[in-house]
């Protein structure tokens, strides 16, 4: 227990990608409320300046027609009362809603907008399980009092004071004004009133905004903060993804062994190895008549490249120095089979020069090619 406590507290590493993927899997992401708080004070903002000038005088004018045409309505008994209720209520419903629907549109709108703006959506089903976290009261003890608490606390009655104080100002201006208003009517009333609230939604909706962003700010940092790792988490994580690093060095151990045994039975079977002259070794085999074309046994770079040089020089296989070739045939060579076409010239010169060598025909070998001393 001592371990795990210790262990607990020592989370100072950064999270890995797998961490952070299990967690959005789970529905834990950095999410502000505030995002949403902006676009409602935003659709507010815009339904208060821009759609009400245009739909507060046809929605008054439904609501005069249902009034002026009450005593002309006749409503019967039993089932055609009721449809008759219906027809009526249906009517002003469909003219309601026709010049409410742009208001619904924003609001639907904002709402999209405000889970956009926290840069990733995430719908998780582990979010609807009933978790004993949830009702504990020591891990709700524990949330009334932790630093996210503290500051969801400060932040809301910031956000209060400010409200307060922006509606406070706009009233005892919009209160001035009108005392000061001289042929105020009251059917300028309705519009001074819009006017000014949209006024007091402006500030609060810039307001809201500077609170918005370092909140989603906040949020990430906190999210970050708790999605943090200990080296022993880190450690099992790599045991849990890689496997554990004895069976990966064993595991290592075995190919690299493997891969000695497969060079030391090809390269004894190679015509000629090209070298560059140290990074990189090709041992290629040609059979005539049997052979269509030079094929790559084995090929390496550095200590690999090391190895094959020694195996040639054990099995007195001709070295040719061509550092060009060998780069070349070390990139697009694949063992056990023919190399490209378009280096079959070259390497064919450079046999046939092996080839005359054995037969003790001395000649002046391809240019770009210089026979290996060490051979």
């Amino acid at each position: 227990m001592a371990d795990q406590d210790e262990d607990k507290d020592n989370k100072t590493e950064e999270p890995t990608e797998r961490k952070l993927r299990k967690a959005r899997e789970k529905g834990d992401v950095a999410s502000s409320k505030e995002a949403g708080n902006v676009m409602a004070v935003l659709s507010l903002f815009a339904i208060t300046a821009f759609v009400l000038p245009s739909v507060s005088a046809p929605l008054a004018g439904v609501f005069r027609n249902v009034l002026e045409s009450a005593g002309q309505v006749h409503v019967g008994t039993d089932l055609s009362g009721l449809r008759d209720l219906g027809a009526v209520s249906w009517k002003v419903l469909r003219g309601v809603g026709i010049l409410l629907g742009p208001l619904m549109a924003l609001m639907v709108i904002g709402a999209l907008a405000g889970v956009a703006l926290q840069g990733e959506v995430v719908v998780a089903s582990e979010r609807l399980k009933p978790k004993w976290s949830k009702i504990s009261p020591i891990s709700g003890f524990k949330r009334l009092f932790s630093l996210a608490a503290f500051v969801e606390f400060f932040k809301s009655v910031t956000k209060v004071l400010l409200v307060g104080v922006i509606a406070g100002w706009v009233v005892l201006n919009a209160v001035g004004q009108i005392w000061q208003t001289q042929g105020l009517v009251p059917e300028m009333v309705t519009d001074f009133i819009r006017a000014e609230a949209a006024r007091m939604l402006l500030i609060t909706l810039a307001l809201v905004s500077v609170i918005a962003v370092a909140d989603i700010l906040w949020k990430r940092f906190d999210h970050r903060r708790k999605q943090r790792m200990s080296m022993k988490e880190i450690k099992d994580e790599v045991k849990e993804t890689e496997g554990d690093p004895l069976i990966r060095s064993k595991r290592m151990n075995i190919r690299r062994e493997r891969a000695r045994q497969r060079l030391a039975q090809a390269v004894p079977r190679a015509t000629v190895v090209l070298t560059n002259p140290t990074h990189f070794a090709v041992a290629l085999k040609y059979e005539n008549g049997v052979d269509m074309a030079p094929v790559c046994v084995a090929k390496g770079a550095d200590l690999l490249a090391a190895r094959i040089r020694e195996l040639a020089k054990e099995n007195e296989i001709p070295m040719v120095e061509n550092r060009p070739l060998a780069r070349a045939l070390h990139d697009v060579a694949e063992l056990d089979r023919p190399i490209p076409v378009e280096h079959w010239e070259a390497v064919a010169a450079i046999i046939g020069y092996i080839m005359d060598l054995e037969r003790n025909i001395r000649r002046t070998p391809p240019e770009g090619s210089s026979l290996r001393e060490d051979a």
